[in-house]
């Protein structure tokens, strides 16, 4: 795929609607096969809901950086700015560290430099308020993320479970250094 032009900067409460839109699209792409539809349908609801971006937007822990194509939000990236729970905590070797809580682009964007674009971005944002480190988990059975994050330099430090409906899935937890 070609290189697309994407502009990425904060988005603001007036993107919940869109960004709510976005994650419902991209979320079941990177949810590991044995996810069930009513599992991921939960957790869109009550995880990913209009008025739950419209609290992340609010938060003033949380940063949501958004792609934009033309006038269409078509990734984001979610940040957030709190000490990491055990058995985090014990694996991510350096603080602060900022968390990428969410990141997603839509599937026609895979591969056009959307992901690259926002990663740069929330690393910008990380480097630029003093963090030693980012942090996020990740599907142990999500190859395609994996590879993207170790492309960005991030490095498998444990592992970390993550409710998805009624099932629990296994995430690798990766951190790269600042």
């Amino acid at each position: 795929m070609t290189n697309v032009v994407v502009d990425v900067t904060r988005a603001g409460l007036w993107d919940a609607e869109a960004l709510s839109d976005v994650a419902a699209a991209t979320f079941p792409l990177a949810c590991p096969p044995d996810a069930t539809p009513d599992d991921i349908e939960i957790f869109i609801n009550d995880v990913l809901s209009y008025e739950r971006f419209g609290e992340y937007l609010s938060d003033p822990r949380r940063t949501v950086l958004k792609a934009v194509e033309g006038n269409r939000i078509v990734g984001y990236v979610m940040l957030i700015d709190a000490e990491p729970a055990e058995p985090i905590a014990a694996a991510i070797p350096v603080r602060p560290a900022l968390e990428i809580s969410k990141m997603y682009v839509l599937p026609g964007q895979h591969g056009t430099g959307t992901s690259d674009a926002l990663m740069h971005a929330a690393v910008k944002l990380a480097k630029d308020g003093g963090y030693a480190a980012m942090w996020l988990g990740v599907n142990q059975h999500n190859q395609r993320a994996q590879r993207f994050y170790n492309k960005h330099a991030f490095e498998r430090v444990g592992t970390k479970t993550f409710q998805v409906g009624q099932q629990t899935h296994h995430d690798y937890v990766m951190v790269r250094r600042l």
